[in-house]
């Protein structure tokens, strides 16, 4: 594809929070965003979220993988059927595991079966270059959020922060080119740990609206103690596996299940206030993806304690259930173009990286 072509991109999330795949078309060039086409979302089912569980932490080798890659492939599928035809798939795949420091990150899925099965070029594997390169691997969306940014027609850096099972956050200046304008990295867990309290406790998938935690009373001293781990001192950018706090549930485990649920609320608000302290400077604006920002309770805790306007992305006129699988369609047309998807400030990748495979149809 020649590059600053126009072209319909569809891009294809299944997140950490196990809750099922995003789908949705993007009109691009892999510079600036030209339109916003179809989506569409295919919910897991509890058997097949229970699966997928059963798969985190797996590297590629490992048994008991084939059931996984097969819930993973079926509702990928079902989800691009219901999206018109396009140029090109982005398909990221399910994370299982993430373990930059030992240079290795798993996404369970072939993006070259994908594309014989539904007869369209897929770009595919988007972290595995950049952790070889000495990166994160994570987070990628960023360049997206620039490119959000100038659509927006912002004059001002903007905050963007990503509550999906970890949280993320991208400082962006739009004024700026990518590799200069832009700052990400994870924030600390996000909706991970409170959705899997909530099905071990209540059989629930989540704190529906927050509900449970405004009911509760968050324990500072938990709180506290839990800001004490290194991740939080270490420089950005820096990035992590969704299990990478495996203590964080015995530290709620005395509680009530309603002040369970505030503290584990209270903690995803302490990373991304801890966050600030990495910004070149406040912007005025955060914008909220991901489906922590349905989380009343979270969403107040938030503007409570920003010394910014905290808006659901919704609000500045775009569908935030939809961001990263858009921004997985916009990295895939900077793949197909030979643009760079990570840089020194996203991922800690030494120099501007173009991750990702280009399957052809028919080839695997």
């Amino acid at each position: 594809m020649s590059q600053n072509k126009l072209i319909w991109v569809a891009g294809l999330m299944s997140g950490t929070s196990l809750d099922g795949v995003d789908a949705a078309c993007l009109h691009t060039d892999g510079i600036d965003i030209s339109g916003f086409g179809p989506s569409a979302y295919v919910s897991y089912s509890a058997e097949e979220r229970e699966i997928l569980r059963s798969g985190l932490g797996k590297w590629p080798g490992d048994p008991g993988l084939n059931a996984v890659g097969a819930v993973v492939r079926d509702l990928h599928m079902q989800a691009l059927q219901r999206l018109p035809n396009v140029d090109l798939v982005g398909f990221h795949g399910q994370t299982l595991a993430h373990d930059p420091q030992n240079g290795r990150t798993h996404q369970l899925g072939d993006g070259a079966e994908l594309a014989r099965l539904v007869g369209t070029p897929v770009v595919w594997d988007f972290r595995s270059e950049d952790v070889a390169q000495g990166g994160q691997g994570a987070p990628l969306a960023p360049i997206y959020h620039w490119a959000l940014a100038r659509y927006a027609k912002l004059s001002e850096p903007v905050a963007i922060v990503n509550l999906g099972g970890v949280g993320n956050l991208t400082w962006v200046d739009p004024q700026q080119p990518a590799e200069s304008g832009l700052l990400a990295f994870d924030t600390g867990p996000a909706n991970a740990p409170l959705n899997d309290y909530m099905i071990r406790k209540l059989n629930k998938p989540y704190d529906e609206n927050g509900v449970l935690a405004a009911q509760g009373t968050a324990d500072p001293n938990v709180v506290a103690r839990f800001l004490l781990d290194d991740y939080f001192v270490r420089p950005a950018p820096k990035s992590l596996d969704r299990d990478d706090f495996p203590y964080i549930s015995s530290l709620v485990e005395s509680l009530s299940v309603a002040d369970a649920a505030a503290t584990l609320t209270a903690i995803i608000v302490a990373g991304v206030s801890q966050a600030l302290e990495h910004m070149p400077q406040y912007p005025k604006q955060m914008w909220i993806t991901g489906g922590g920002r349905k989380n009343r309770e979270l969403m107040r805790l938030l503007q409570s304690a920003l010394p910014m306007q905290v808006c659901d992305i919704d609000e500045m006129g775009f569908d935030g259930d939809m961001v990263e699988a858009h921004a997985f369609a916009y990295l895939a047309a900077r793949v197909a173009h030979g643009l760079p998807t990570s840089f020194l400030k996203t991922t800690g990748v030494a120099t501007p990286l173009s991750g990702g495979k280009v399957s052809p149809v028919g080839i695997g």
